[in-house]
């Protein structure tokens, strides 16, 4: 069972029909959220064609979410797929990482 199956009900900040959106617990930037699919599919290449219909959908979703309360200057929007990409939850689930001036080095 994926540690995502066992996200409190009062955690997410938006549902969809396939998906859902939290704020992330390990944030890389102030805003970071995740959409995470409600049934559990390992990554993006097991998602059926409806479900990255709405996943586009939901990355707006997201930023319009963030842009409510921040004001990033841009965003970064990320998925590991498989281990060796970097993917530490075998659940699929997708990063919108807002991003500011300030953090540029």
């Amino acid at each position: 069972m994926s540690v995502f199956n066992k996200i409190k009900k009062e955690k997410l900040i938006f549902q969809g029909q396939y998906f859902f959106l939290i704020k992330d617990s390990y944030p890389v930037s102030l805003g970071h959220v995740l959409i995470i699919s409600n049934e559990e599919k390992k990554d993006y290449f097991e998602l059926e064609s409806f479900e990255r219909n709405e996943l586009s959908d939901l990355i707006i979703k997201a930023k319009e979410l963030i842009n409510k309360e921040y004001t990033p200057d841009g965003y970064n929007i990320g998925m590991n797929c498989g281990m060796v990409a970097g993917q530490s939850v075998m659940h699929f689930h997708c990063h919108v990482i807002p991003r500011y001036k300030g953090d540029m080095k």
